[in-house]
């Protein structure tokens, strides 16, 4: 029999909440995350609004003196790593080394040290190159991201990377899921982090017509799933984390069990990088294979965290693949769209839209779809607009789709 794999901490810095405990009752209420830029003087841009997060304190992390050799994500991943270390009732101070070789760090993200990169490149051609980071190279790949979270706690397992576009955290989550179900480790910190909020990135997305360009004016309203005037996503920044563990192991040592991670299932529709097929055969398939392997059926689910990213095509299409994939039943299970309220935070959205659905879980109730005043006619499902709902929530879909033709989903269920 395989090992049962649970989600035993949680930590938290997104654009509606710094720490869980603000992530949550921001969700609860439907509280929007997103403003206009001040990292940067957006004006001659054609967007000026994301998901930043201007509050957060990147040296409380990370030193000043190290501050410019490293990614924003650095510091954004080690403060939601910190939180569910600890939320979990681990004291890496206190461990054996035996102990911290049996933890490790699987970390999906979809433009890692993008960011950074754009900078060392400004930086470089404005010819100002004794400012460039004498660790331009390494910081500037997505491989050392785990392994500054690896060197800060010392844990000396897994530091693996997934980079799959917008479903990399989930299929990271999937990742440490397979290998704790295969006995490989019983321990895992694992989620997402992306901070693609710049000048650059802003203008690349903008040429492929991607963004929300109509509500500079009202940002909070401007991240709208599943609405008829939605104009584009929102790009978003923040990290989610959580320990993956074995239950045994977490039993064993007393911790506090959020839910139980009992199906996950991936597949490519082979279509185009960026487009979406208008066939939801794949992403319907992707939730169907999780279904499967957690043992449960279209009527054991009661509720489902879309990917809803605010664009014509993927709200049609992941509208199209829940109704495949749960038939019926689909019209009668209440949905809803984190993005929404913190815009797109690329890579991490998937392991956002887990730590939303915990939430969900645990305070039975359900984050509601703001923006949604205008439906579309071909979005016809439950999306709990604008106003939380109160449910019972044994068992949920947690799905994600993206760039490449990737498609993810997750199954949790709540322990009694």
């Amino acid at each position: 029999m395989q090992p049962r794999v649970v989600i035993t901490g949680m930590g938290v810095v997104s654009p509606n909440g710094i720490g869980k405990e603000d992530f949550c009752r921001a969700v609860l209420a439907g509280k929007s995350g997103v403003k206009r830029i001040t990292r940067f003087d957006p004006s001659s841009l054609a967007v000026h609004i994301g998901g930043e997060i201007p509050e957060f304190n990147e040296l409380a992390w990370v030193d000043a003196r190290e501050r410019k050799h490293v990614s924003r994500v650095v510091p954004l991943a080690i403060a939601a790593s910190t939180e569910a270390v600890k939320d979990a009732g681990l004291d890496p101070s206190a461990m054996s080394m035996d102990e911290k070789r049996e933890i490790g760090v699987v970390l999906g993200t979809g433009g890692g040290a993008q960011e950074f990169s754009e900078e060392q490149y400004r930086l470089w051609h404005a010819g100002q190159i004794r400012q460039v980071s004498l660790f331009c190279i390494p910081s500037g790949t997505m491989g050392t991201i785990p392994s500054e979270i690896s060197m800060r706690f010392g844990f000396r397992g897994y530091s693996h990377v997934v980079t799959a576009g917008c479903t990399s955290s989930t299929d990271a989550l999937g990742y440490a899921y397979q290998h704790i179900q295969a006995g490989v480790q019983p321990m895992f910190l694992v989620g997402g982090v992306d901070s693609p909020i710049t000048a650059g990135i802003i203008k690349g997305y903008s040429m492929l017509h991607a963004l929300a360009q109509s509500w500079n004016d009202q940002p909070e309203r401007a991240s709208r799933p599943f609405s008829k005037d939605r104009s584009g996503f929102v790009l978003a920044e923040g990290s989610w984390m959580f320990i993956l563990e074995d239950y045994d192991h977490a039993r064993n040592r007393g911790a506090r069990i959020y839910a139980e991670i009992t199906g996950y299932g991936s597949t490519c529709e082979a279509f185009h990088r960026v487009r979406m097929s208008e066939s939801p055969e794949e992403p319907a398939r992707a939730i169907s294979l999780a279904m499967e392997e957690a043992g449960v059926q279209p009527e054991d689910i009661q509720y489902v965290n879309l990917h809803g990213t605010s664009t014509e095509m993927n709200d049609r299409v992941e509208t199209r693949a829940a109704k495949l994939a749960l038939g019926a039943r689909a019209y009668k299970i209440p949905m809803s769209g984190l993005k929404s309220q913190i815009g797109h935070a690329q890579g991490a959205c998937g392991s956002a839209s887990l730590a939303a659905t915990l939430i969900a879980m645990e305070h039975g109730k359900i984050p509601p779809t703001i923006n949604l005043e205008v439906p579309d006619p071909e979005c016809d499902l439950d999306y709990v607009p604008d106003v939380g709902r109160t449910a019972n929530i044994e068992h949920a879909i947690c799905n994600c789709v993206g760039f490449g033709s990737k498609n993810s989903a997750l199954i949790l269920k709540k322990i009694a």
